[in-house]
């Protein structure tokens, strides 16, 4: 069956059902358009191979979007990372497979309209591999300038900038 608009405006209502945080839920929604296929070129394949990639969120501040498409890095890593309003050849490609997720709410994660939101934390790692978030929520910026700072005074620990954001994965 081909894919339309319809059906992927469905994907992206699935997953945010399962989205318990009204902030990013509202965040998310406010940058969500009507999704519409933009052929993007496949830098992996023969010279000129292009897919459709259907775009569903639109960051006008960065330039970016969120878009799904089932060939390429999908059907495994559907939503992806891409450059928006370029008429610039280089930036109408699918890009690298780094930008490309599993699920909506994993790339939108990635993207640089989540780190508008202050919900970012600095997480521990221990030597066991246990996981701990030991800041409250704050912005992109004072939590990687945390995260430094944390390097700095205990380099034999692991810092990183990361949200706590609850969602379940829809099933299928």
């Amino acid at each position: 069956m081909p894919i339309d608009a319809e059906t992927v405006r469905a994907l992206v209502d699935r997953e945010l059902e399962h989205l318990l945080d009204a902030r990013v839920k509202a965040h998310i929604c406010r940058l969500l358009v009507e999704p519409e296929p933009v052929l993007r070129d496949w830098d992996y394949g023969e010279p000129g191979e292009q897919f459709p990639c259907w775009v569903v969120v639109s960051d006008s501040h960065s330039k970016t979007g969120i878009a799904y498409c089932e060939s390429g890095f999908g059907p495994r890593n559907p939503w992806g990372l891409v450059w928006l309003g370029s008429d610039e050849r280089q930036h109408m490609s699918m890009g690298m497979d780094s930008g490309w997720f599993s699920t909506f709410l994993d790339a939108y994660f990635e993207s640089l309209a989540a780190t508008e939101l202050p919900i970012w934390r600095v997480f521990r790692t221990a030597s066991t591999g246990d996981r701990e978030p030991i800041t409250e929520e704050n912005t992109w910026e004072a939590t990687w300038a945390r995260v430094t700072e944390c390097r700095e005074a205990d380099p034999a620990s692991r810092y990183d900038c990361d949200h706590n954001i609850t969602h379940a994965h829809p099933e299928g």
